[in-house]
């Protein structure tokens, strides 16, 4: 299997291993642990704020109700049913400018977020197949009205960053400019945050990595010699965002560092001995919960764990990660747009 095949899956199981985690602190018998993770989970109602204005959503089929485990205390709630058709998941990683944590770790101070990330993540309906494809957060688009918290919408905005939609209407808008641009339903959405990322990181005792040059970006705050360095969870995230101090400040630069973070902290998951520690693992499932926002399909750790049992069988080999089809935008050469019509046969292959 190629090193690239073996990220993918990993990237794939990051979620699964996760809720793995949950499970086996709430087959303990501890219910109130199971309550508590439970609702640590923020939830976003993306499908009452969009409507029916949206790509059409393929028929799902519902999988055999599970146990949430063999051993699980009568206390723990039951595993919900999987949908077995096509699902479409959009995947973001927000880049957020309020509050004191996420400012402290490199967050600015102006008001709102961004989507640092975005990936949507495509799996078939028998789940033998998987993909994510990537969409640069450079990308310009063109941004729909979009609903508001107040009540009332945005106006439509062309040639615009991708990342805008977040910062402009929160979820909502970040799933609705997707849908637009792509023309392929999200099914689902999940959202992690800058401070649950690096809390994350810190309940695994840390990362190891290893840069082949000098990374020197004042924007990330980070700062390392080219060599291998174990990484703290803020020094981890200043790793993930860092753009300008490699790869003439691209994102393809920063998706190769992304890349290796993953599979760094992957690999501590299966060797640090993390299920035998009950103290670390508390940790890492408090983290690993308290840091993502789901919509109310996703925003339970039933579903969550039906989605990520649903991805069990799921071979290696069969999972492929892309990025949407770019060019440079002719309005502005740090920018791009959609490689026409090959990002169009791209997204029609994923409805």
């Amino acid at each position: 299997m190629t090193e690239q095949k073996r990220f993918r899956a990993r990237a794939v199981k990051v979620v699964a291993i996760a809720v793995g985690c949950v499970l086996v602190l709430g087959g303990a018998g501890a219910g109130w642990l199971y309550w508590h993770f439970d609702h640590n989970i923020r939830s976003v109602d993306i499908d009452s704020a969009l409507g029916d204005d949206r790509p059409a959503k393929p028929v799902a089929v519902a999988s055999p109700t599970e146990s949430a485990s063999a051993s699980a205390s009568p206390s723990v709630e039951p595993v919900e049913p999987v949908e077995r058709g096509v699902l479409n998941i959009l995947v973001l990683g927000s880049d957020s400018r309020t509050g004191k944590a996420n400012k402290a770790l490199g967050g600015g101070d102006s008001g709102g977020a961004r989507s640092d990330t975005a990936m949507v993540v495509h799996l078939d309906a028998g789940r033998t197949e998987a993909t994510v494809v990537s969409i640069p957060r450079d990308t310009l688009v063109e941004r729909p009205s979009c609903p508001t918290e107040s009540g009332g919408t945005t106006s439509v905005a062309y040639n615009v960053m991708f990342n805008s939609a977040y910062a402009v209407g929160g979820p909502v808008c970040a799933v609705k400019t997707v849908e637009h641009l792509t023309g392929v339903r999200m099914d689902h959405y999940l959202e992690i945050d800058f401070a649950g990322f690096a809390k994350l990181v810190d309940a695994l005792g840390g990362v190891n990595v290893t840069t082949t040059e000098d990374i020197d970006d004042d924007r990330s705050r980070l700062h390392l010699e080219a060599g291998h360095h174990h990484l703290d969870g803020k020094d981890a995230l200043a790793f993930a965002r860092t753009r300008y101090g490699v790869g003439g400040g691209s994102d393809l630069g920063r998706i190769k560092l992304q890349q290796q973070l993953v599979k760094s902290l992957m690999g501590q998951v299966s060797d640090s001995g993390l299920l035998t520690d009950p103290a670390r693992l508390y940790n890492v499932a408090d983290a690993a919960t308290g840091s993502l926002t789901a919509d109310t399909g996703l925003d339970s750790l039933s579903e969550l764990t039906g989605l990520a049992r649903s991805l069990g069988d799921l071979p290696a080999d069969s999972v492929k990660t892309v990025m949407m089809p770019v060019v440079r935008a002719p309005s502005d050469v740090n920018r791009v747009v959609a490689d026409e019509p090959e990002a169009g046969k791209l997204w029609e292959s994923l409805r």
